[in-house]
């Protein structure tokens, strides 16, 4: 059982880059591992760091300013392979939620499977999340499950969301799919019964 998602309220990271691939989140190269542990230190590896191995001061995650558990990213996040290794990746580093416009189906569903909420936005309140957290880095957003709103604290401006009512409850009830089926085990075994 992971870690239940209710409200979280967050400073947030701020990665303002369109059609960002799932090579970029996590390269190829990093995928021979099969355990999640791990990937989160090379979570966009060749921005975040040189080739001889130097932290770049100027990407976002090497910058001390901005922080949080929340990454609002620009439109089209995750595109590219289908890979889930970049979802490992994004929750292995600590984000429990990503900010888009617009997500690739696949990631999408990928980052729901690891416990990272994908919110969609309009590109209006996308673009308002970035001048807020510009103008100020300790600038809070809340997201709510339960309500499936998201709030700029900054503006007071929120949106809806949407999100598939079952992967709504394995956030909310902290559950895989496996620990989905285990709690339905007296459900499933009583039909069994019934129907033998």
């Amino acid at each position: 059982m992971k870690q239940k998602f209710t409200t979280i309220t967050s400073t947030c990271v701020p990665l303002p880059i369109e059609n960002v691939d799932t090579d970029q989140i996590i390269p190829a190269r990093f995928l021979k591992a099969t355990s999640r542990e791990g990937f989160g230190e090379n979570l966009f590896r060749d921005w975040r760091y040189s080739a001889d191995g130097h932290p770049n001061p100027d990407f976002v995650l090497n910058d001390p300013t901005y922080s949080g558990c929340i990454l609002v990213a620009g439109k089209n996040f995750g595109s590219g392979s289908s890979r889930e290794h970049a979802a490992w990746a994004i929750a292995d580093y600590g984000f429990r939620v990503v900010v888009s416009s617009f997500f690739a189906d696949i990631h999408k569903n990928n980052e729901l499977n690891n416990f990272v909420l994908p919110v969609v936005v309009s590109e209006k309140f996308l673009a308002e999340l970035f001048t807020s957290i510009n103008a100020d880095p300790k600038a809070e957003v809340k997201v709510d499950l339960a309500e499936q709103t998201i709030t700029n604290i900054s503006t007071g401006n929120s949106e809806k969301f949407d999100i598939n009512p079952y992967k709504k409850l394995c956030l909310s009830e902290g559950l895989d799919d496996i620990d989905y089926l285990l709690s339905k085990r007296d459900d499933i075994e009583s039909w069994e019964t019934r129907h033998q």
